[in-house]
């Protein structure tokens, strides 16, 4: 099972820098897509067809804002929309699907960095997702949860770490929010397989921050330790370029 998480930052504009073309290279089987800032009937979704993946979309009530989808070649068992809580449903922020044993869920991990009232949010959110999942992984303890996190974790995810020390996405309280989930029982799979700095899957669009590689490492894929033994392979794509963020790939043993 080939797996990419990808922030599009907005589905349609990815399409026309060569988003299908790139799905015409089979990079993965299921492809879990956040702030695609669309609704179906709003997208070519006969494309993704054409080349046969499913398509199921979670999009936000308001228009142009946030939202997910996956795209599978796999079908899934059931597939199930949202976590329960209004505010995150609203703003199309969760969606699961289920593969035999195996639960994905395809998160996008609000942003606080348009000020205090979303970074509040942002921790009200981190909270609710985590009873959520926890609660979830007792009927299927087999879970993938992935998708744009918006957190760094560690100093190494980080170009800068001094500097960037009190931004959102880097503060203390998150990044001690993901120790704890990383400790509930997950595995950070791209660490699994790859220890070196400079390894991101974010830039900003300011500064030329992609070409000098000054990013932030806040896509994830990470699974419950009942899966670490199926761990093949993890890879960032730095060279996908049709978003400030880029795909991240995991791939698991049957």
């Amino acid at each position: 099972m080939r797996i990419v998480t990808y922030n599009v930052n907005g589905l349609r504009s990815a399409m026309t820098k060569g988003f299908t073309d790139w799905l015409k290279t089979d990079p993965a089987d299921i492809i879990c897509l956040q702030e695609v800032k669309a609704h179906r009937e709003n997208v070519d979704y006969q494309q993704f067809e054409q080349l046969g993946y499913q398509d199921f979309w979670y999009p936000a009530q308001k228009k142009g804002y946030s939202g997910v989808a996956i795209l599978t070649k796999i079908k899934p068992d059931n597939v199930y929309y949202g976590n329960g809580h209004a505010q995150s449903d609203a703003e199309g922020r969760v969606l699961r699907a289920d593969f035999g044993d195996i639960s994905l869920i395809n998160a996008y991990i609000p942003s606080g960095t348009s000020g205090e009232e979303r970074q509040t949010y942002k921790y009200q959110w981190l909270d609710e997702f985590y009873n959520y999942v926890n609660t979830l992984k007792k009927e299927r303890p087999q879970l993938v949860v992935l998708g744009d996190y918006n957190i760094a974790h560690k100093p190494i995810d980080i170009h800068n770490p001094v500097s960037n020390k009190d931004s959102s996405g880097f503060l203390p309280e998150e990044r001690e929010w993901l120790t704890k989930f990383l400790g509930s029982g997950f595995v950070d799979t791209f660490r699994e397989f790859h220890q070196e700095p400079d390894q991101y899957s974010w830039w900003s669009f300011r500064a030329n921050a992609r070409n000098n590689n000054k990013g932030w490492r806040i896509d994830y894929i990470n699974v419950t330790t009942p899966l670490k033994d199926r761990l093949k392979d993890a890879q960032i794509w730095q060279q996908v370029k049709h978003s400030d963020h880029c795909p991240v790939y995991l791939q698991l043993n049957k």
